[in-house]
């Protein structure tokens, strides 16, 4: 990407929510090592929806779990909100997800045995919560996500529309600041797929909230304002998107 580019966006930006600059990855060592991302820079500002593409091995996946707070650079600089995540120790990471991202996964990740408010008032739990808030606030999201009469029917009882839901109420239950979604579609049919995306530009849209979603299908791509492309862990392109979904 051209330095042209990058000045442009940066000038026309909203504000700076996360900031990538000259950020590389390396695992393993000496000659069993691999660099998964090659110095690259990025910014992502508040209220973006903002999809991530690119081949397997491309680097993608590597960026989306150090946006997570999941892996951290080997060399390079990741502000969140103005913050060096770099200078946090791991419980510090452990509180910046939990108050301020929200996770969505291809697979669902909700507890089989538990029903869908008990796994959406998870998160609240964790911190700290008294019941009544947990509560009340499970309920707000999963009427956020259109899951109101469901909350007492487990995962094995929904569809897989259904589940993403429950965990798209779990994600955004702690009102976070973005959103990442790792193939938030990759299990489910057309409609459905296209049903999570209408969520997710809705929450977006009408809540505000930042959404970074990785992606190999270009009719989900479609739903995102801006599409990065990786490519050999380098930023390949980094573009609006033109493209309106189907």
């Amino acid at each position: 990407m051209s330095s042209d580019v990058s000045n442009d966006r940066r000038a026309n930006a909203p504000e700076e929510l996360i900031a990538f600059r000259a950020v590389t990855k390396v695992y393993g060592r000496g000659d069993a090592s691999m660099q998964a991302l090659r110095g690259i820079d990025l910014d992502i500002g508040t209220g973006e929806f903002v999809a991530i593409m690119g081949p397997s091995g491309s680097g993608k996946s590597t960026c989306m779990n150090i946006l997570g707070c999941l892996d951290t650079p080997t060399a390079g600089s990741y502000c969140f909100q103005g913050v060096e995540v770099g200078s946090l120790d791991r419980n510090q990471r452990a509180l910046l997800r939990r108050h301020y991202q929200g996770f969505v996964f291809q697979g669902f990740n909700l507890l089989s045995r538990t029903t869908a408010q008990e796994n959406v008032e998870l998160p609240l739990l964790y911190r700290g919560a008294s019941a009544g808030e947990r509560h009340a606030r499970a309920r707000e999201a999963l009427e956020t996500v259109g899951l109101t009469g469901w909350e007492t029917h487990t995962p094995g009882e929904l569809s897989g529309g259904q589940q993403q839901r429950v965990a798209i109420a779990r994600a955004i239950v702690t009102a976070p600041a973005v959103l990442l979604a790792d193939e938030p579609t990759g299990n489910l049919d057309t409609a459905r797929s296209r049903e999570i995306m209408e969520l997710l530009r809705t929450l977006n849209r009408e809540r505000g909230i930042t959404v970074i979603m990785v992606t190999h299908e270009p009719d989900m791509a479609a739903y995102a304002g801006r599409v990065i492309r990786f490519m050999d862990g380098l930023v390949a392109s980094d573009e609006a998107n033109g493209r309106k979904p189907s």
